[in-house]
C-alpha cells in the first residue's frame, strides 16, 4: 500500500455553481485548493482527478427516473422537474448540472476504489459529502449523494463493514437513508437538533430499520453548543462504537459549518475543534481500521472565505501526515488570491486562537446538562441494540 494520501482534484468541480446569492458559492474549493498549494501539500500528496461516477454507479443509490431528471433539468435549467426536487431556491438547476454533480461524485467513488485496492491508505474528496441528496430527489444543496455512492460502491467491492462519521452541523439524513436496512453500514451523525435546523431529522431515536436496527446513530447537539461540548459529544460516542463494529472503511464528512462564524446554523465551534475531529477520526482509522482505510469528504460550510480554506486545508495535511501548524502564518501568495478573486481580506493565521479541552463520559455526566442530555439519548437509544452498555 502506498504511505501517500491521495488528493482527488479536478478543477472542473467548480462548475458545481448555483448561481449569485446562493450560499454554495464553489469559491470555497478554488480557495481551498489554493491554500493547499500555499503550503506545498499538493506535493505530499498525489492529486488525482477521477472520471465522473457513470450511471450505473449513480443507480447504486440513486433511482434511474431522478438521474433522468437530472440530466433533463441540466440541459434545460428552465424545464427542471420540482418534484424531484429540482429548480428549487435549494437547489437550482443550472446548465451542466448532472455533469458536476456526477464528477464530484466520481471523486468519492475513486476515493473509496482507490483506499480499498491498496493504492493509499487515505484519500480526500473535499468537495464531496453533499450528504443530503436523496434516492429520488435532490435536498439541501444536494443533487447527487457522492458520500453514499462511495459506500455503496466499497460494498460492491466487497467490504462487509464500513462506517461513516458525519460532523457537519446537518443531520447526515442521505446517507442515513439509503443504508436505514444495512446491516453493513453503520453511521454516525452528530449535527445541531432538528428542532432547530433543517433538515429536521437526526433524532436520537433514529436508529435503523429491519436488519439494520441499531446501524444509525444520532447525537441531537444543542443550539450554541461550542468547542468543549462539541469534542466532549463526540469522544463519547464515537470511538467506543467504532471499536465495537471494527469497520474495514472509515468514512468521514467534515462540513465546517459548525463553526461560530458560519451564517446558516448556531453551533459555536471553532476551527481549532474542527482540527481537532479531523486528527481524532485520522487516529480513529488507524486504531480500529486495519489499514487505516479512511475517506474523508467536506460537506456544508458558508463562511468561504475565513472558515472554509483553512478547514479543509487541515483536514489534507493531516491525511497527509503533514499537519499544519496553527500558529503558522498563511502565505501572502493566498491572501492575494483571496484579495484578488473576493476583494476581501484573507485570515491570517491556521488557528481562531483557541485550545480544545474537553471533559470524557467515562468522568460522568450532569443529567441536567443539555449537552449531557444529548449525548446519552444517542448512547441509550442505539448502545443496547448493539449489545454496549448506554
Amino acid at each position: 500500500m502506498s504511505g501517500r494520501a491521495l488528493l482527488m482534484w479536478d478543477d472542473a468541480v467548480t462548475g458545481y455553481d448555483f448561481g449569485a446569492n446562493h450560499p454554495m458559492d464553489p469559491v470555497r474549493l478554488d480557495l481551498t485548493m489554493g491554500l493547499v498549494r500555499a503550503y506545498g501539500l499538493d506535493r505530499a500528496v498525489d492529486v488525482v482527478a477521477a472520471p465522473a461516477a457513470g450511471d450505473s454507479t449513480l443507480r447504486l443509490v440513486h433511482r434511474e427516473d431522478y438521474v433522468a431528471a437530472v440530466r433533463a433539468a441540466s440541459a434545460d435549467p428552465g424545464g427542471a422537474d420540482g418534484a424531484y426536487g429540482l429548480g428549487t431556491a435549494d437547489d437550482p438547476a443550472f446548465a451542466g448540472m448532472h455533469e458536476a454533480s456526477a464528477l464530484i461524485a466520481g471523486q468519492s467513488v475513486g476515493a473509496a476504489e482507490a483506499v480499498w485496492r491498496g493504492e493509499a491508505a487515505h484519500a480526500v474528496n473535499f468537495a464531496g459529502g453533499l450528504h443530503h441528496a436523496m434516492p429520488g430527489s435532490a435536498a439541501g444543496f444536494c443533487i447527487y449523494n457522492d458520500a453514499a455512492l462511495a459506500i455503496a460502491r466499497l460494498l460492491e467491492l466487497g467490504a462487509e463493514r464500513v462506517a461513516y462519521v458525519d460532523v457537519d452541523v446537518h443531520h447526515g439524513d442521505g446517507v442515513q437513508a439509503a443504508f436505514w436496512e444495512d446491516p453493513r453500514v453503520l453511521t454516525i451523525s452528530l449535527h445541531e437538533h432538528p428542532r432547530t435546523l433543517f433538515p429536521q431529522t437526526g433524532w436520537p431515536e433514529e436508529t435503523g430499520g429491519g436488519a439494520g436496527e441499531g446501524g444509525a446513530v444520532n447525537v441531537a447537539l444543542p443550539a450554541g453548543t461550542g468547542d468543549e461540548g462539541w469534542l466532549r459529544a463526540f469522544h463519547s460516542v464515537v470511538p467506543e462504537l467504532l471499536a465495537d463494529f471494527r469497520p474495514q472503511v472509515l468514512v468521514t464528512q467534515h462540513g465546517a459549518d459548525t463553526h461560530f462564524d458560519d451564517p446558516l446554523a448556531h453551533l459555536a465551534v471553532s476551527l481549532d475543534a474542527q482540527r481537532a475531529v479531523q486528527a481524532a477520526c485520522h487516529d480513529l482509522a488507524h486504531e480500529y481500521v486495519e489499514g487505516g482505510l479512511w475517506v474523508a469528504l467536506g460537506g456544508g460550510g458558508y463562511a468561504v472565505v475565513d472558515v472554509v480554506p483553512r478547514s479543509w486545508t487541515h483536514l489534507v495535511a493531516i491525511a497527509a501526515h503533514r499537519p499544519i501548524d496553527p500558529e503558522s502564518v498563511i502565505p501572502a501568495s493566498w491572501q492575494d488570491e483571496v484579495y484578488a478573486r473576493t476583494r476581501q481580506l484573507g485570515p491570517g493565521r491556521m488557528t481562531d486562537g483557541r485550545t480544545p479541552a474537553w471533559q470524557g463520559w467515562e468522568a460522568g455526566y450532569d443529567p441536567a446538562d443539555r449537552l449531557d442530555q444529548a449525548v446519552l439519548a444517542a448512547r441509550r437509544a442505539v448502545f443496547p441494540l448493539r449489545g454496549m452498555l448506554p
